[in-house]
């Protein structure tokens, strides 16, 4: 049996309480009246309320001030608000403090009804995207990375161990991989966790700004600088700074960084002197660093003082046991956001999603599935709400480019992979099956599992 809602009506009028009193008994409703703000406040802290309806003005405490002392007090009832002709600019003001909504005097029933409904409804996906994170944090989670992937959680273990060193980590990865999650994953398990953490984008910063915006300037260093201003090394100090794509910085600058990173000091633009700083640098870069610096892109000196220790990020369809975990969690976290009804994967569609090379990675991954969310019927997404490129399994491995990697070892080991993930994904799992496909002994198959790492 379904437990009836409790509902809290706030009104000076009588006439008006008894009116919606039995109107919202009829509904399947359980209801509570008080006649001013100030009764309201006390049936709220001896009664728990799934809704209050509260109207704005009233003798001895309005329905604004009521709503003030809730948020104060944190109670978590929603609260609609009820606004008379005149009221509707304090009924907004009341939402952007917080009330979840309000409904203009004189309502039809059928209005009232439809607000607790859709109140309701948010409600229960409030509560069902707080128990599906809590399902996924069960041991799939640590600091906001969704993984149950092999080489994933090698890299948790090796976060835990350098979080506090004061060494520079050079992560390296595919774009939309998550490399700053891993960057303020270090940072948040290390003893720098409770100073800033400060992150730029190395290559979004025009090149004649950015010695400023790192190490900041003195007044009259350059037009336009009309006052002293901090650097992010600076506001870093104590803390972590993340310099993500790294390997877009320009030679000009990498000889002051590499500066930086020796001495433990910057000087501002401008200035006559250094100051010192206390950072831990982490950085990134989705490009080959290896290669740039024997293309001269990049400097040798600069590159072995920001891989000490590095940490190299597998992309998505390296994953693919990682994929139905990601798009739970997208899918709570977006229909919550959207105030949709939680939306569930049809088969066809995540064979789709297990089957694809995301060349994109993550951050391609939620795109789809939020395109899913608004293009789906019946709170379900199928094969049709997937992009074109998608069903046809267009959007290609990338195994790598003939300029990184010309080894075909690499390459016949990448495209074996790539097959056996197939295979594996087509059978649902099955290995006996999956084997068959292959046209590989069942053995082989076991043993390329294990050599490959795939789960």
């Amino acid at each position: 049996m379904t437990t009836r809602k409790h509902i809290l009506i706030i009104d000076d009028e009588e006439n008006l309480r008894h009116m919606l009193s039995l109107m919202l008994d009829r509904q399947g409703y359980r209801t509570q009246t008080a006649a001013d703000g100030a009764e309201g406040l006390c049936c709220v802290r001896e009664n728990v309320h799934d809704f209050v309806l509260c109207d704005i003005r009233m003798p001895e405490m309005d329905g604004k001030t009521f709503l003030a002392k809730v948020l104060e007090e944190r109670i978590s009832s929603p609260i609609i608000m009820m606004s008379a002709y005149g009221t509707v600019d304090i009924a907004v003001e009341c939402m952007k403090m917080g009330a979840y909504d309000f409904i203009s005097k004189p309502f039809k029933k059928d209005e009232i009804v439809m607000v607790l409904k859709k109140a309701e409804e948010r409600e229960r996906l409030k509560a069902e995207n707080s128990r599906l994170r809590k399902v996924v944090a069960g041991e799939n989670i640590f600091c906001d990375i969704i993984s149950r992937n092999s080489a994933m959680v090698e890299i948790f273990t090796q976060i835990r161990k350098i979080s506090s060193l004061k060494i520079t980590v050079l992560i390296l990865g595919e774009s939309g991989t998550g490399k700053e999650l891993v960057a303020r994953a270090i940072h948040r398990n290390g003893n720098r966790s409770k100073r800033p953490f400060v992150a730029v984008n190395c290559g979004a910063i025009p090149e004649s700004l950015l010695e400023s915006v790192l190490f900041g300037h003195v007044r009259g260093a350059f037009t336009g600088a009309a006052s002293d201003q901090t650097g992010l090394f600076e506001e870093a100090d104590g803390g972590t700074l993340f310099l993500d794509e790294i390997g877009e910085m320009p030679l000009t600058l990498q000889v002051k960084l590499l500066r930086v990173l020796q001495e433990e000091e910057i000087r501002r633009v401008g200035a006559g002197s250094s100051r010192k700083i206390n950072v831990r640098v982490v950085s990134a870069t989705s490009r080959n660093l290896e290669a740039d610096v024997l293309n001269g892109r990049f400097r040798e000196d600069l590159y072995f003082r920001l891989n000490v220790f590095s940490i190299q990020l597998p992309p998505l369809r390296e994953r693919i046991e990682d994929i139905p975990l990601l798009a739970g969690y997208f899918l709570s976290k977006n229909a919550s956001a959207m105030e949709r009804p939680l939306v569930r994967i049809a088969p066809e569609a995540m064979r789709c999603l297990m089957a694809y090379g995301w060349p994109g990675n993550i951050r391609e991954l939620e795109n789809v599935l939020e395109r899913g969310i608004i293009m789906c019927e019946d709170d379900v997404i199928d094969g049709e709400c997937l992009p074109v490129s998608l069903r046809e399994g267009v959007g290609g491995k990338q195994i790598s480019s003939p300029d990184e990697n010309l080894s075909i070892k690499k390459a016949e080991d990448a495209i074996e992979r790539d097959l056996i993930r197939k295979a594996l994904v087509k059978t649902s799992g099955n290995r006996t099956q999956a084997s068959k496909i292959l046209e590989i002994s069942h053995r082989s198959l076991l043993y390329k599992l294990k050599e490959y790492g795939i789960e």
